[in-house]
């Protein structure tokens, strides 16, 4: 079974709730998408799941009714948030998780372990946990109003809503983007059978690589989502020729990286290529909402070299 997705926003509306704050998870895309095609309920995207709670802290403290909705392996980097500021406080509204799941020989091996340890993680935290009821929509809505009141955390089980397109306006026009697999075929040309490291950062583009570079020195980062950069300074640091894959998602959920990379930028060997799609391809395709963002002039701000012209094009 699973809450049909329409109903469950309009429900949370009419229950008063006002904000969604969320880090995009591809379990829970369809209330993603239902929230941005809802007029009557603000999504708020987050550029890491600390900022979403503390944005909710925010919303909550002055009046208003927020949800923050994560994917499991983002209740680590809120972990922080919840036992420094909300507990402490005793501030509460709906933190709701999907649970991801590990079955052995998956390739996305950054979920093995919260797979089974997500309860105990939330236990430590020192909040409950519950299961969202998939069968029963009034129970679900009983349960988030439980965790609206009490220091409990919603988890959200596979396949729990009915699904939901983003209307046209709210899709993303890429078709005249040339596909990142031409650049990284390029990087193949280029950096095959030599001893550069290429280091990819989560989703996406970590699966492209191993695809269409085959014949590079590749680490491919599945979870860890913004630490690209700062691992490919660490191995820059120690000597070596690194190159850093990135996106546009993952280029702001750790921005301190940027700050302490620029730092060492006249003692290391390291090229950060971003790569922007504009969207959280592999949680569902729905825009960063990161036009307003200057990459260029923030990475100059943070005392990088930076290669000033965008590139459009592949040399074959």
């Amino acid at each position: 079974m699973a809450l049909d997705t329409r109903d469950f926003i309009n429900r949370l509306i009419a229950n008063g709730y006002t904000h969604l704050c969320v880090v995009p998870c591809s379990f829970i895309k369809y209330v993603i998408n239902e929230a941005i095609n809802n007029p009557y309920i603000e999504y708020v995207p987050c550029a890491s799941e600390a900022v979403a709670c503390s944005i909710a802290s925010g919303l909550r403290m002055a009046g208003k009714k927020p949800i923050v909705l994560v994917q499991s392996s983002g209740i680590t980097n809120m972990g922080s948030c919840i036992t420094s500021l909300l507990k402490p406080y005793n501030i509460t509204f709906p933190i709701l998780s999907s649970w991801r799941t590990y079955n052995n020989g998956d390739s996305e091996i950054q979920h093995e372990h919260l797979a089974t340890g997500l309860p105990s993680l939330i236990s430590a935290y020192g909040y409950k946990s519950q299961v969202l009821d998939n069968n029963n929509i009034d129970d679900a809505i009983r349960q988030i109003e439980i965790c609206n009141n009490t220091p409990t955390i919603g988890i959200i089980e596979k396949n729990s809503f009915t699904k939901v397109e983003l209307e046209d306006k709210n899709k993303l026009d890429l078709f005249s983007y040339i596909p990142r697999s031409k650049f990284l075929e390029a990087l193949n040309r280029i950096f095959k059978d030599n001893d550069v490291l290429i280091i990819g950062t989560t989703g996406n583009t970590s699966r492209e690589m191993y695809t269409f570079m085959k014949n590079t020195n590749n680490f491919y980062m599945v979870g860890n989502m913004g630490g690209a950069l700062s691992i490919g300074l660490g191995a820059a640091k120690a000597g070596k020729n690194v190159i850093v894959c990135g996106g546009d998602a993952e280029f702001v959920m750790h921005m301190g990286g940027l700050t302490t990379a620029g730092r060492y930028k006249n003692d290391v060997n390291l090229t950060y290529v971003l790569f922007d799609n504009e969207s959280n391809k592999s949680t569902g395709g729905q825009s960063t909402y990161q036009k307003h963002l200057d990459y260029i002039s923030i990475a100059k701000a943070c005392g990088l070299y930076v290669v000033d012209n965008i590139v459009c094009s592949v040399e074959e």
